[in-house]
């Protein structure tokens, strides 16, 4: 039988992980309403303005914008991969790094240069450890990304595309799609003409008539750059809404199982306690009946 009291310390420290692991489930929770919250929000302007670009791509209008060419070089091609800062999220970044290396590797053949833009610690330490170093790094995001921190990197990703610069942008990351699902996927930004996904409404149909006041160039002008940050930012609000979920349900599950090892703990300790308080019984009457004698 163990020893009571160090039943009794071991018993204590697990009650200490699971405070800790309770609070990070806590806290994993609100923060995921927030970042829930904002993704909903630029959901539906997100899917619309897709939807009206794509369309456009395809309609076989007279219109033209540089970030809807259909690029058949293969020299340039960067691969923006976005994970978390921190662990104790079950396997959301496992996820995406495994999506990252199967998919560089893919890139890899079909293209003679592939940078790799890396957002989070352990999306960095990750990929370093397998071999893939970033050529640029970002560790400022947390489970809120502003679209003001997002903006400068898409403006300097459609400027490489329409200087020629760049070939194709794809993006790694952990899809928002319900509170209990999400998915490690891979989208394809640049040219937008390829954009495709769930996110897209409408499937991308091509009959549609448009009339544009004051000229297409104008509005195309407008329209096809914001599409294209908007479509960046909705990819970092959908990786933080997902790390957040993970958090929340690994931590659950942490406390769970320590609620159920403090119980297989107490058992033991209170039969160890019994057993011991029963010796110490045995030995007094032994010593009684000593005395009598």
């Amino acid at each position: 039988m163990a020893n009571a009291k160090a039943l009794d310390k071991r018993r204590k420290s697990v009650r200490n992980i699971r405070k800790i692991t309770r609070t990070m489930e806590l806290i994993a929770t609100a923060r995921f309403k927030k970042a829930m919250d904002r993704a909903v929000a630029a959901t539906s302007y997100t899917q619309r303005i897709t939807e009206v670009v794509t369309n456009l791509a395809k309609s076989g209008t007279e219109v033209q914008h540089p970030l809807l060419e259909d690029r058949q070089t293969t020299e340039n091609a960067t691969l923006i991969v976005l994970t978390g800062n921190r662990g104790l999220c079950g396997g959301y970044n496992g996820a995406v790094v495994r999506e990252t290396i199967n998919h560089h590797q893919k890139l890899a053949e079909q293209y003679d240069n592939v940078n790799l833009l890396i957002s989070g610690k352990r999306g960095i330490t990750n990929l370093s450890f397998r071999g893939l170093t970033a050529d640029e790094s970002y560790t400022h995001f947390d489970d809120q990304p502003k679209f003001d921190e997002v903006k400068p990197i898409a403006d300097t990703l459609m400027e490489q595309f329409i200087a020629g610069k760049l070939d194709r942008l794809d993006v790694a990351y952990t899809r928002f799609i319900s509170s209990s699902k999400q998915r490690a996927v891979v989208e394809t930004l640049l040219p937008l003409g390829k954009v495709e996904g769930d996110d897209t409404a409408g499937g991308g149909t091509t009959d549609t008539d448009y009339e544009f006041m004051p000229s297409a160039e104008s509005i195309l002008e407008e329209v096809v750059p914001t599409s294209f940050r908007i479509k960046l930012f909705k990819c970092f609000l959908d990786a933080a809404v997902s790390e957040q979920i993970a958090r929340m349900v690994a931590m659950k599950s942490a406390t769970e199982n320590a609620d159920e090892m403090i119980a297989n703990l107490s058992m033991t300790y209170n039969r160890a306690r019994q057993s011991q308080i029963t010796g110490e019984i045995m030995e007094i009457i032994g010593g009684v009946e000593a005395l009598k004698t």
